[in-house]
């Protein structure tokens, strides 16, 4: 077992105080919305003050045979702490074949790897699995049409809007979705957006689910002002967990996360395609080709007990997730078959491996390698990653 230290970063929609708290650390003021433990170049973590990828490239005997086989001397997975104070951009991530071939058009065009305007960092997929440790609300996937259709109608719009709003019923399957979706995005008629906040305030007290569809759109309107990008949010659904729960997010599914703190887990990659709700860029054009229209109901990930500890279960090879609640009595940590990385979210937690004892507090993390025969005991939760094939 060695100590492992993550990178904060510090983007504009992150909580300033629970990153801080779950870390033990003093607030500096400024948001932290992430925590980083991975071998990603953008902000790896490190061994002894070696960053993790040169960590593992010296000794790829820690890896594991079967991930080494799958992904080389290359990490898959970053585990994240995610606080977000306020809503995130309107996004979605490419799948493998759609990131390799836009991280090799980028390159060819020579757009710097730090510049504002790129969109692939990396020539990985970013399947996610979010873990709620709070309340957390997130948009994700698209509502069905007919559904969205009928929530629209029902705060009593105008003519002029229902018409960008119509083929959502006219049009069938995809096509409904890509066009009212561009039509949205690409149109400057604010007084679209206007009409709907101003019926949203008639309902913004409804008990119901078109008070729910209303206060979202208000909610957004706080920190993105009349943006076209608003009217694209409502498409989605609202997913609300509670902690403890999760949801994955495949490659291509349109999401934003709205506010929460969650533990994240996701393939080792920072490929963002953004529509809106952002000041970063936007590239819509870019988006519609990676996005996947299609209906969606949003599914909390099942579980499954594993030996004192529970999985998440998802499809994803690049990783795979487990939650320990412990107690006085020591548990296995899953996978010895792989490298894996431990991170204690509250409470002590002992780690044993042989005769070598760690301690861990809140937001202290460990990388065990491939092999490593871990037990875990204390009062405490623990997040295990480790790949997933």
């Amino acid at each position: 077992m060695l100590a492992l230290t993550g990178q904060i970063r510090d983007y504009a929609w992150g909580s300033p105080t629970a990153i801080p708290a779950l870390l033990g650390a003093e607030p500096t003021g400024e948001p932290q919305a992430e925590y980083w433990l991975g071998a990603h170049p953008l902000a790896p973590s490190t061994v002894n003050d070696v960053d993790l990828g040169t960590v593992l490239q010296d000794h790829p005997e820690w890896i594991g045979d079967r991930t080494y086989r799958a992904f080389g001397d290359r990490f898959p997975l970053l585990l994240k702490l995610l606080a977000a104070e306020r809503p995130l951009s309107l996004q979605a991530h490419p799948n493998r074949e759609q990131a390799e071939a836009g991280f090799a058009r980028e390159n060819q065009a020579r757009i710097a790897l730090d510049s504002p305007v790129r969109v692939y960092h990396d020539d990985w997929p970013k399947p996610e699995l979010l873990v709620a440790l709070t309340p957390f609300d997130a948009l994700c996937g698209f509502r069905n049409p007919h559904h969205t259709l009928a929530l629209f109608e029902a705060l009593g719009l105008g003519a002029d809007l229902s018409s960008v709003i119509g083929p959502l019923g006219s049009r069938r399957g995809s096509a409904a979705f890509a066009e009212v979706f561009l039509d949205i995005l690409s149109q400057d008629h604010p007084e679209y957006v206007n009409e709907v906040l101003h019926e949203a305030h008639r309902h913004r007290d409804d008990d119901s689910e078109v008070g729910e569809f209303a206060r979202t759109a208000l909610d957004l309107d706080v920190y993105f002002p009349h943006q076209p990008s608003i009217l694209a949010a409502l498409l989605l659904n609202r997913v609300h967990l509670e902690p403890g729960q999760g949801m994955y997010l495949a490659p291509c599914t349109l999401h934003a996360y709205l506010h929460g703190v969650g533990v994240e887990v996701m393939a080792s990659s920072d490929n963002v395609l953004r529509g809106g709700l952002t000041a970063k860029h936007i590239d819509v054009d870019e988006l519609i080709q990676v996005v996947a229209f299609e209906a969606s109901e949003p599914v909390i990930v099942p579980t499954e007990s594993d030996a004192g500890f529970v999985r998440y279960i998802t499809p994803t090879p690049e990783f795979a997730l487990w939650r320990g609640d412990l107690t006085s009595k020591a548990v296995a940590i899953p996978r010895t078959d792989s490298c894996r990385i431990g991170l204690v979210i509250d409470g002590e937690a002992q780690l044993r491996q042989g005769e070598s004892v760690v301690d861990l507090t809140p937001g202290q993390a460990v990388l065990m390698p491939f092999g490593e025969e871990v037990t875990a005991s204390g009062s405490a939760t623990l997040f295990v990653a480790s790949p997933g094939v």
